[in-house]
């Protein structure tokens, strides 16, 4: 199955210059755990709930004057649409990552993979279990098992 099967295409980007409590609210309204950054038509960073939890929130930041690009993941993780389920649930565990972007080849958003678009289609169960598995792991356990 190819990763464009199963993602979910309802996609907004934010901008870097975006306050946290309007990246959160659209966050709510959607419901999505992530918000894609751009500028100039490019990718480069992300938005997650637990960059507004942890980078924001636990620091005592105001999210009424935080914005994106004070938060953000600047290193971007992605896959293609036309990749195989499994090679990216492989490197969703791989990566303890939960969502990536996807991207078609000209480099443009299309869409978001999830573990749980994964888990709803008819993708190899084996390889999705597999992944939760990897992604549920403490560092220290992972550390262990696949030292670098």
């Amino acid at each position: 199955m190819l990763v464009k099967e199963c993602m979910s295409q309802n996609v907004e980007l934010g901008n870097p210059t975006m306050t946290l409590t309007e990246i959160a609210k659209r966050m709510r309204d959607r419901d999505f755990g992530m918000m894609p950054i751009a500028e100039n038509d490019r990718l480069i960073g992300m938005v997650t709930d637990r960059d507004i939890a942890v980078r924001a929130t636990a620091e005592g930041k105001n999210p009424n004057t935080t914005y994106a690009r004070d938060v953000m993941s600047k290193d971007v993780l992605y896959c293609y649409e036309d990749q195989s389920t499994d090679e990216v649930s492989h490197n969703l565990g791989e990566n303890q990552v939960r969502r990536l972007p996807v991207l078609n080849r000209q480099k443009r958003l299309v869409g978001i993979l999830s573990l749980g678009d994964l888990a709803q289609s008819s993708a190899n169960p084996i390889q999705i279990e597999k992944a939760l598995s990897d992604i549920s792991k403490p560092a220290n356990e992972r550390e262990a098992i696949h030292p670098h």
